[in-house]
């Protein structure tokens, strides 16, 4: 039987194994970046946050729109949603050496758009086609596509559990509610919400309670409550919101106003307006710190990205990234 000091001797030796497996796998995360789609230019930017510097720039297809990172911060993935003619790929690729690893070719998939990573899963919106579908980067297949039946479904806003999915249709000025039974989908119903004139932007609250959605033709942000699925306040924004953004935590929805050029803080809870803070350039994208108290803000005329302390209303950082930045994402930040 072993004495209690060897005993005590061997706990040492395995916790510092434990200690230093631990600082490997730290060390092996990604460091903290943000990626920048340059729509003219048809490329993805990688800044660093810390200098606000271009560090890296990687060809992407025509007319990128939006991107996202996957879940640990190695991987960026592109919809090249096209430009005169209808793009239908996803650009793939490894921020760490700022290559495309592969772009996947969509087939009759066309004007991919709003794009969510859930799961290790890619959702995107097939807008051309009124669909949403989903690729699976580890068979490197689409194995999942459902319709939504309206017109110009263009943003997407999924649930953590891959249950809940929801579009904004410019064209049918709707929102499209898909509740899915199982994951993968097997099953689902439905459901066609009426909202305002042109919603484009949404998102979904983090306790999935509520879908925002920003209205181009009345300058306004529509809320939906998820359980009745039906409208339940418009708020009046003063400007289109071209995006709409829960902050991690669910307290606040940014809302980036492009003919004040403003972007505007609003409390989720009151529905009342936080701050509303004046810009150089007409915002666009919007992507946030993990403690929700930094945005970071795609803007064009002149086209930068800009770093602002949503808690001062100060911008603290810009860079100039390239021709038309629009889609944003961070990682490790």
């Amino acid at each position: 039987m072993l004495k209690t000091s060897t005993k005590f001797a061997i706990f040492l030796v395995f916790a510092a194994v434990l200690g230093i497996a631990g600082v490997v796998k730290t060390n092996a995360q990604a460091k903290p970046t943000i990626v920048v789609l340059n729509k003219a230019d048809n490329e993805l930017a990688i800044v660093d946050p810390a200098t606000m510097k271009v560090t890296g720039r990687v060809p992407v297809g025509e007319g990128p729109h939006e991107v996202v990172i996957s879940e640990d911060g190695k991987t960026a993935f592109v919809a090249n949603y096209g430009a005169q003619t209808p793009g239908n790929t996803i650009s793939i690729i490894d921020i760490a050496t700022a290559k495309e690893l592969r772009r996947v070719d969509l087939g009759p998939l066309l004007r991919p758009h709003g794009i969510q990573m859930i799961g290790g899963k890619l959702y995107f919106t097939a807008e051309v086609n009124r669909a949403i579908a989903r690729y699976d980067p580890a068979t490197n297949k689409v194995d999942w596509i459902m319709g939504t039946g309206q017109n110009g479904s263009h943003m997407i806003a999924g649930s953590s559990d891959q249950k809940a999915f929801y579009t904004a249709n410019i064209g049918s000025d709707s929102v499209t509610m898909f509740r899915l039974q199982n994951v993968p989908p097997a099953g689902s119903t439905i459901t066609q919400i009426p909202v305002g004139k042109q919603p484009e932007a949404i998102d979904l609250s983090p306790d999935g309670k509520e879908v925002w959605i920003g209205l181009n033709a009345e300058n306004a942000t529509e809320i939906i409550n998820t359980a009745s699925a039906k409208s339940v306040a418009k708020l009046p924004l003063g400007g289109r919101p071209y995006r709409v953004r829960f902050t991690p935590d669910g307290k606040n929805v940014l809302n980036t106003i492009l003919q004040t050029k403003e972007i505007v803080l609003i409390d989720a809870t009151s529905r009342k307006e936080v701050r509303r803070i004046k810009l150089e350039s007409t915002p666009l994208g919007v992507a946030f710190s993990k403690d929700g108290k930094t945005a970071f803000i795609t803007a064009v005329q002149p086209d930068v990205v800009l770093r602002v302390n949503l808690e001062t209303g100060e911008v603290t950082g810009r860079v100039e990234t390239g021709k038309v930045p629009d889609g944003i994402a961070v990682t490790g930040i």
